[in-house]
């Protein structure tokens, strides 16, 4: 069984303040289990802050069953590369993920598939666990390219160094023309995606590799929608966006997992 995970991508968002108050109120929601051992069919928590609340979070959350990732990292260990993180950095401020290729950083800053690849290669290199993001505009959709555009952004962007085992790797189909539009994809769309990547992932990387690798939605996810799109086959949580930044929304959305 490949336990859910619902991930809160806060983008830029959130002073010091607001990160902690946020911060708080999930932990008081979540405290950690005992000896480490995973809530009986509790979905896994993760959030993912901008970088400067990185350090201010994680001893929030400390005490917590909640994990901690970043939003972006570079593909180098180190160097003159102003203004970046590296995935070593996101490791030592307490992340255990890192979100790479979100559609919001392929646009915005003309990512392409190598360099989501080499960014998902350098966290697991760290130690991280890649959520390696795909997905369509709306002009690829209304072509008829849903399947080939997320094919070709699956099979460039993740890494080839065999290391894309359960531990080693997520997948988020995020639809761009969802991402903060309100307008979902329905559970009939979700279903194709999803079951296009899992058979993309079996020819890649195996058939017990594939099985195990979760695969995530996002896309205008909230309380109102979760529970379906949550029951959908090969759908094993959510990339939730602007519901994450609500302590009650994100719980809300963790609490409808089957």
């Amino acid at each position: 069984m490949r336990r859910k995970l619902i991930a809160g991508n806060w983008k830029m968002n959130g002073l010091r303040a607001d990160g902690v108050a946020l911060a708080a109120a999930l932990a008081a929601k979540r405290p950690a289990a005992e000896a480490g051992e995973a809530r009986e069919g509790a979905p896994e928590l993760l959030i993912c802050p901008p970088a400067q609340l990185l350090f201010p979070v994680a001893e929030v959350l400390a005490g917590s069953d909640i994990q901690l990732g970043g939003q972006d990292c570079h593909s180098e260990r180190c160097g003159p590369h102003t203004g970046d993180i590296s995935a070593e950095m996101l490791r030592d401020a307490g992340c255990r993920y890192v979100i790479v290729g979100h559609s919001e950083r392929r646009t915005e800053h003309g990512e392409d598939d190598a360099l989501v690849r080499a960014k998902a290669e350098a966290a697991q290199a760290a130690g991280l666990v890649p959520i390696v993001c795909i997905g369509e505009s709306a002009a690829e959709r209304a072509a008829g390219r849903t399947l080939p555009v997320i094919e070709a952004q699956l099979l460039g962007s993740i890494p080839q160094d065999g290391n894309n085992h359960a531990d080693a790797l997520v997948i988020a189909y995020e639809p761009v023309w969802a991402i903060g539009t309100g307008q979902s994809a329905t559970p009939a769309d979700v279903a194709a995606a999803h079951g296009h990547i899992r058979r993309l992932l079996r020819a890649a990387l195996g058939a017990e590799a594939a099985a195990a690798v979760r695969l995530l939605y996002g896309g205008s996810v909230k309380p109102a929608n979760a529970a379906e799109l949550l029951a959908v086959a090969d759908v094993d949580g959510a990339l939730v966006g602007g519901a994450s930044l609500k302590a009650e929304d994100f719980l809300a959305i963790a609490a409808a997992c089957p």
